[in-house]
């Protein structure tokens, strides 16, 4: 099997390596992979198995991942590999989020070929998405610094479970992230595989703190994380406290997977929701219940609707991204914001220019798949 070596990973002797793309931090014994089943280690080197094989590649609407205040009404290259970090039980996407290399064969796409698709077919912009991109984080990287040389952004839709050490290398070539903020510690414990809420916590909070535009999503699963008092202290104080101006997708569950026994999430539930959010933020959504009134921005001055969406339609009537009847400028990404200049770190004294080279040294519907 084809593979290429991988970033941020440690040699550990005993031809052991210790991966340190997300916080899982596998510990991988020669021969063996992590959890995300695509990274093994060969001999005391650790490789990605999926570099340049993508198993999807699709033109969605940005709307869709979800994203919708970083350019709105355009479309968005999407694509995937195989394999995940996660295990969730309630994946939309687990025919590739878990599977291995060897179970989907596909042919080598290189990077330069993604990036000319995405200009041949006029987009502004390429989401890594489907599964968890941190995983293939090698060829996601690989695409999009040469997508930011020819103007287009990028696009994460991710579970947020990155390393720290990711996470500011990705501020040379990354623009924006949906994150999903799934539970309480139970259920990331339960649910997902046995991960730990309060590094997704942390990273939202370093992503807005490293300037990237953020969206965060919220499916609320029955049973699960459908708790009032969760949603109000967990998640709208959460981010009141970090970006009241950050957009929250709240979305309804259906049943896949391993929780085909729990029911859709009722549209009470989502609406009540809504309406506890909206008390503290002004750029609140519902995603798959398909209403126009609960998928619209409102000036967050006067009310007036000034983005109208139905379903992947979108209607923008700002004028220069301000709302026509008030002029308040509405937070949203208008233009591809091209290479961003680099906020200063708390990097134990280091430049952004040293922090980079230690780095390298180191040896739909809504997307809930992530």
């Amino acid at each position: 099997m084809e593979a290429h070596e991988a970033l941020f990973y440690e040699r550990l002797g005993d031809n052991k390596v210790r991966c340190n793309l997300c916080e899982r931090r596998c510990i991988i014994p020669d021969g063996g992979r992590g959890v995300c089943l695509v990274r093994e280690n060969r001999g005391g080197t650790l490789y990605s198995l999926v570099y340049g094989h993508p198993v999807t590649v699709a033109v969605d609407p940005i709307e869709k991942k979800p994203l919708f205040h970083f350019l709105p009404g355009t479309d968005i290259l999407s694509l995937a590999t195989v394999g995940c970090n996660f295990k969730c039980l309630h994946c939309q996407n687990w025919e590739i989020s878990q599977a291995r290399p060897e179970d989907v064969p596909t042919p080598y796409v290189p990077p330069e070929r993604i990036v000319s698709e995405a200009l041949r077919i006029g987009v502004p912009s390429i989401a890594y998405t489907y599964v968890e991109p941190t995983i293939f984080y090698e060829y996601a990287r690989d695409i999009g610094v040469l997508a930011k040389k020819h103007g287009l952004s990028n696009v994460f839709v991710t579970n947020g479970y990155f390393t720290e050490e990711v996470l500011k290398d990705m501020r040379s070539w990354l623009d924006a992230m949906n994150i999903d903020l799934k539970g309480d510690a139970e259920f990331y414990k339960k649910v997902t595989g046995g991960t730990d809420v309060e590094v997704v916590r942390r990273n939202i909070r370093l992503a807005k703190k490293y300037g990237f535009h953020v969206e965060v999503t919220v499916l609320v699963v029955p049973g699960w994380n459908d708790r009032e008092e969760w949603f109000r202290n967990e998640v709208v104080e959460f981010l009141k406290d970090i970006d009241p101006k950050t957009p929250l997708h709240i979305s309804r569950f259906f049943p896949h997977y391993r929780m085909r026994d729990v029911p859709p999430t009722p549209i009470a539930t989502l609406i009540r929701f809504y309406e506890i959010a909206r008390e503290e933020l002004p750029y609140v959504y519902l995603g798959n219940i398909g209403d126009p009134k609960y998928e619209t921005t409102y000036c967050p001055n006067c009310g007036a609707p000034v983005i109208v969406r139905h379903g992947y339609y979108t209607e923008d009537r700002t004028e220069n991204g301000r709302c026509p009847r008030c002029g308040y400028k509405i937070d949203a990404v208008w233009e591809p914001p091209g290479i961003k200049s680099l906020p200063a770190l708390h990097n134990n004294g280091e430049t952004n220019d040293e922090a980079g080279r230690a780095e390298e040294k180191g040896d739909g519907e809504n997307e809930e798949a992530r």
